[in-house]
């Protein structure tokens, strides 16, 4: 199924019904005067969140979300059909932005959540409800009242409490497969993950937390090199990030230097997110010697004493199950601080919302050479 995490909709209430004018008609009753109803109510546009999905493809093909309007007024005072509401199904964890200014409208964090889209139009009222004592056959009736529509932006952020962010190949998702029962595609090429992966950790019988291993980042990556940034939304959310890197990295890059530069693409995705709680994970120790180890872990611990450092290895599992009880001893203290709540979307965050394409130049004159004046007589 193809991963679909940002989309943009137009989503419009239905139209109130209008009134109806009429008079009541019947044998032996004689100038019966006005019954016209009232209009119906136009439908509801509601956005549920679903449990159940993991994506927002199912508004790849639709992106105009209409209700219906409501029935009109009848004689005798019937009142018109009102119009049922459309439920409109997304992940948990979707962020409504107005398409207009970007601002946050809602955040759907809990299974069920409900919010109102846009309001149905009330029905119009009928000729009965103008009758008086000087106009006892009113002639006047109201339309019913137009609906609410606006462009909406979606955004899904994914729900986690630890984020695996790091380069490609840093061992992400040897990593989450190694502490949970997901199987991302692991190979020994880049870019082997192009979409987010989540995993449930348990620790002990009563202790778990889901943990989030999203696509690679490079050098460049907040101005569009590879798969850019734009993946860095879904560990918005993360009590903790840990930062993955490769003790022995395939370009004989520098280790250190590496992790400075995936700094750098954090800071320029937020200053939020560089803000939150940050593991450094040095990965793949399986590949050098115990005094190589001791060496390379010395070395950032000078370099930044002020960042938790776990040297483990996915391959032969050194390191790994204490990381895993110290993330779960964490998460459980970050949940008796803050409460059983996911964390709210950064405001810094770069968007598309708000955003007006900009027109494309106009095409040069061309230059007549033919010396031809043209005259135009109506």
């Amino acid at each position: 199924m193809r991963f679909l995490d940002e989309v943009k909709i137009f989503v419009k209430s239905g139209d109130g019904g209008a009134g109806a004018i009429s008079f009541r008609r019947e044998k032996y009753i004689p100038k019966g005067g006005p019954d016209g109803g009232d209009g119906g109510r136009g439908g509801d546009v509601i956005l549920v969140a679903d449990a159940h999905l993991n994506t927002l493809i199912d508004f790849r093909y639709v992106q105009h979300i209409k209700a219906r309007r409501g029935g009109h007024g009848m004689g005798k005072g019937r009142t018109g059909k009102s119009s049922p509401n459309v439920l409109v199904k997304v992940p948990v964890g979707t962020v409504v932005r107005d398409d207009a200014d970007g601002h946050v409208l809602f955040d759907l964090i809990e299974e069920g959540q409900q919010v109102l889209l846009a309001r149905g139009g009330d029905g119009g009222r009928g000729n009965i409800h103008f009758k008086t004592s000087t106009n006892r056959a009113p002639r006047r009736s109201e339309p019913g009242f137009p609906g609410e529509e606006r462009w909406l932006r979606l955004e899904l952020k994914l729900l986690a409490d630890v984020g695996l962010v790091g380069f490609p190949n840093a061992g992400k998702s040897s990593l989450i497969t190694k502490v949970s029962a997901a199987r991302p595609k692991v190979a020994d090429y880049p870019f082997t993950t192009l979409t987010p992966n989540l995993g449930m950790v348990s620790h002990g019988y009563q202790s778990s937390f889901v943990m989030a291993d999203i696509p690679g980042l490079i050098p460049g990556a907040s101005e569009g090199q590879g798969l850019g940034h734009a993946f860095l939304k879904h560990v918005e959310r993360c009590a903790v990030l840990l930062h993955l890197v490769d003790v022995l990295p395939m370009d004989e890059s520098d280790p250190l230097e590496n992790f400075q530069t995936l700094e750098s693409e954090l800071s320029a995705y937020s200053k939020s997110l560089t803000a939150k709680p940050r593991w450094l994970v040095l990965t793949k120790a399986d590949l050098l010697s115990e005094e190589a180890q001791t060496a390379i872990l010395s070395r950032f611990q000078d370099a930044f004493a002020d960042i938790p450092i776990r040297l483990i290895s996915s391959v032969n599992g050194q390191g790994v199950d204490d990381l895993k009880a110290d993330l779960a001893q964490w998460v459980a203290q970050c949940r008796l601080e803050h409460g059983d709540h996911w964390g709210e979307p950064l405001d810094d965050a770069p968007t598309k919302a708000g955003k007006v394409r900009e027109k494309p130049d106009p095409l040069p004159e061309e230059e007549d050479d033919h010396d031809v004046e043209v005259i135009w007589a109506p």
